[in-house]
């Protein structure tokens, strides 16, 4: 009988764990198989019984949500050689604009930056560096000493390389923040242990900035400064498949939800068609 079991899970993070997968993504992955596992109370594995999950799961979250949990599914299915278990995602067609609930605007992240630069000169440091970067998240320790000091980042993961160039002021900035720091080598954001800053620790210092520099909490995250810095990027060079490769994307249908408008600026390109009397 196919059933997921506690000790199958401690395996399956280790499988994750030697195809180099992010900690982050090895924690959803667990936590979705996890979740799928609550849902079935010992009941077998089948298609049957993941295709009643996905309609469960579409009551509660969103489409792309529950792909994103039928992708960690599936890799789980995989591990154990339940190929046959596997069900279909759900089709998703692109939207052409970006709700403005979730959009930060360059006003909002000037806000955020003054914010931060009275509260923790690092946390402004951090916040710079991710905009003008567009990296990602678990991509900060690769921001080093040396490399503010060459004004690139040679970034590794996942079995691929890319490097990233970084904007003089920033690189002045970062290695004026070292000195005063006595931060003679190796990653610029740290714990107080000497630890590379990670997703959580960004995240709640980020959060705790949002009522002071008055931006909805709900637009506050590491990755959208990544989208931030894609859309500005796009703005100055309308160049997709440049914008791809600076962000590190294999398919360029990623990037292009990155640089989708606003809803109010599409809007205002209906209205400039004047095709509506």
């Amino acid at each position: 009988m196919r059933t997921i079991a506690q000790a199958d899970l401690k395996d399956f993070a280790q499988a994750l764990y030697l195809n180099e997968k992010a900690r982050a993504t090895v924690a959803k992955y667990l936590q979705a198989v996890g979740e799928f596992a609550a849902f079935l109370a010992g009941e077998e594995v089948t298609k049957q019984a993941l295709l009643r999950y996905r309609d469960e799961l579409l009551l509660r979250a969103r489409p792309r949500t529950v792909n994103g949990k039928l992708t960690a599914i599936h890799a789980y299915l995989a591990f154990r050689h339940w190929d046959d278990v596997k069900i279909r995602h759900l089709k998703i067609q692109h939207q052409p604009f970006l709700e403005e609930s979730r959009e930060l605007s360059r006003a909002e992240y000037n806000r955020l930056l003054t914010a931060a630069r009275r509260r923790d000169p690092r946390l402004y440091l951090l916040l710079m560096t991710l905009g003008g970067t567009g990296i990602r998240i678990s991509e900060l320790a690769y921001i080093t000493v040396q490399a503010a000091r060459a004004g690139r980042a040679e970034i590794r993961m996942k079995g691929k390389s890319r490097t990233i160039l970084m904007p003089r002021r920033l690189c002045a900035r970062l290695l004026a923040y070292c000195r005063q720091n006595g931060i003679r080598e190796g990653a610029v954001f740290c714990t107080r242990s000497g630890r590379p800053l990670d997703r959580s620790n960004v995240w709640h210092a980020m959060k705790r900035l949002c009522a002071e520099a008055r931006v909805s909490a709900d637009k506050v995250f590491p990755h959208n400064f990544r989208h931030l810095f894609a859309r500005m990027f796009y703005e100055v060079e309308k160049n997709l498949a440049h914008l791809a490769d600076v962000l590190g994307h294999t398919r360029i249908e990623t990037t292009r939800i990155y640089v989708a408008v606003s809803v109010t600026a599409h809007q205002k390109i209906l209205e400039r068609m004047e095709l509506v009397q």
